[in-house]
């Protein structure tokens, strides 16, 4: 018989407030000495499910048993078992990365020894480096490191890898096998469908169900194979014509490159965050901007939007210097930003009103221009709702409405579908192409490698420089691998063999 660490049975939570059903007669049995991967998008469940195994949680129905312990009216003796790294892990960035550690050894009442630990996760020589300065991809490892203290028989990882690239999610995967013995088993949740073939066992989820469970090749061999395999188990994706492009007003323009970046560089003190970046982007292009965290991407869009002054160098929008006339720049500009940045104590109306003005709609045409947003976005059941109320694929589907409100030429997309489902990855890549295809020039920024296959060319960025440019097919004959997630792999390691 085989061993478990959690036993779940028909298990159900509702959140009365919202009326919203998290979790829906739910049953489920967690391996001992395995990695199970929870996988699924924001909203189907998976925080939710995790809260009620470890007791933070109680439940409306069903029985939970995690370690042979009721999670709820047994939780101290549960926490002593338990390594937990919660969605958004707290760390205290003012604080350097052995205090952070110092602190979690003294809330676990655990000895202050972390020499292994710290070489184990390759954060020795930055320990005496804040929290709040290290790379998003040693956040995480400095979360782990927490999660780990006090060898706990059961860990609990709930979207360790989220917002870092391939290589960090890999290396995360590593230390987590590595740090595991027989009798460890982990809880592993991921928004990345491309993370499954990580797991000995995948659990796929969807609207507080589960739909798969079991192991990853059931579903195909290949993530590509997994995906359309998972978006059948969630009733099929039918392509459509996109309204928003069909309703999109280009106003023709004959500017051979509208985006340019020409030797750009930012330095800050004596470190260069981007240097000698140069591209020139197409109209009617999707350009992808792609690197590891701390790469140089986010430094380069914000000095594409005029949000960061470069050093040297020049960004150009519509043959216009943003840095001598910032404002006529980004007037061709719609831009959406990574984290959803619209005004949450504002219904969808308001912010739409809010930004046409601010992207200079006139007032006699504001009302009829946000009526018929409304209606291409599909928005009309939620115009009255405050924005931070809305589900996630809404609250990106007013992004991008609020960005596209002015019609612009011209769409800068940092990580868009980050957290999304992917029939709503889909939906909003169906959108971008669609957009691109009427003349709207796109600079994207991604950690989904499958979403890179989209864009026309993509510029591979590493230590602030591009060190590849070109199609998704010149970059993947030049590593000569078949895929964007390999591809990325081994042109950077090849990078660093180089330096070397």
């Amino acid at each position: 018989m085989t061993a478990t660490t959690v036993e779940i049975k028909n298990l159900t939570k509702i959140f009365t407030d919202t009326n919203t059903t998290a979790i829906n007669d739910l049953s489920l049995n967690i391996e001992k000495g395995k990695i199970t991967g929870l996988i699924g998008a924001d909203g189907t469940g998976k925080t939710t499910l995790i809260r009620l195994i470890i007791g933070l949680l109680v439940t409306d129905k069903g029985e939970i048993e995690t370690l042979g312990l009721d999670p709820f009216t047994q939780k101290y003796k549960l926490n002593q078992k338990i390594g937990y790294m919660p969605q958004k892990f707290g760390l205290y960035e003012d604080l350097s990365v052995i205090e952070n550690l110092n602190l979690y050894a003294d809330l676990k009442n655990v000895p202050r020894d972390f020499d292994e630990l710290l070489e184990f996760t390759d954060l020795a020589r930055f320990k005496d480096r804040l929290a709040g300065r290290l790379s998003g991809g040693m956040k995480q490892k400095l979360g782990l490191a927490c999660a780990l203290m006090g060898f706990p028989e059961f860990l609990v990882l709930d979207e360790p890898s989220v917002g870092v690239d391939p290589i960090s999610r890999r290396e995360l995967m590593k230390l987590v096998r590595n740090s595991m013995n027989e009798n460890t088993t982990v809880l592993w949740s991921t928004a990345y469908l491309d993370e499954a073939h990580s797991f000995d066992t995948a659990v796929v989820m969807d609207a507080g169900k589960v739909i798969f469970n079991g192991i990853p090749n059931e579903l195909g061999n290949t993530s590509q194979e997994f995906e359309n395999n998972v978006i059948e188990l969630m009733g099929g994706y039918k392509k459509k014509e996109s309204l928003i492009a069909e309703h999109f007003e280009m106003n023709d323009y004959d500017t051979e490159y509208p985006v340019e970046a020409l030797d750009l560089a930012k330095k800050y003190g004596d470190f260069y965050a981007v240097r000698n970046n140069t591209f020139h982007i197409k109209k009617g292009e999707i350009f992808g901007l792609l690197g590891p965290n701390g790469a140089g991407k986010s430094t380069s869009f914000k000095m594409m939007c005029g949000l960061a002054t470069p050093t040297k160098g020049t960004a150009k929008i519509m043959e216009t210097d943003i840095k001598e006339n910032p404002s006529k720049a980004r007037s061709y500009l719609g831009y959406m930003a990574q984290k959803f940045s619209l005004y949450g104590n504002l219904t969808v109306r308001q912010n739409l009103e809010f930004f046409a003005g601010i992207y200079g709609v006139s007032i006699l045409s504001r009302k009829e221009r946000v009526d018929e947003v409304i209606d291409v976005f599909s928005l009309k059941q939620y115009e009255n709702q405050l924005s931070f109320e809305l589900p996630l694929g809404f609250k990106q589907r007013l992004s991008m409405a609020c960005a596209l409100i002015h019609n612009p030429p011209i769409l800068f997309l940092d990580e868009p579908t980050s957290g999304v489902d992917v029939l709503t990855r889909r939906d909003f890549w169906n959108h971008i192409t669609s957009l691109a295809k009427k003349g709207v020039t796109i600079l994207v920024t991604t950690h989904f490698m499958d979403e890179a296959e989209y864009c026309d060319r993509i510029s591979l960025f590493y230590k602030g420089e591009a060190i590849a440019i070109g199609t998704p097919e010149e970059l993947k004959q030049k590593a000569n691998v078949d895929n964007m997630e390999e591809t990325f792999i081994k042109l950077i390691e090849e990078r660093d063999e180089n330096d070397d």
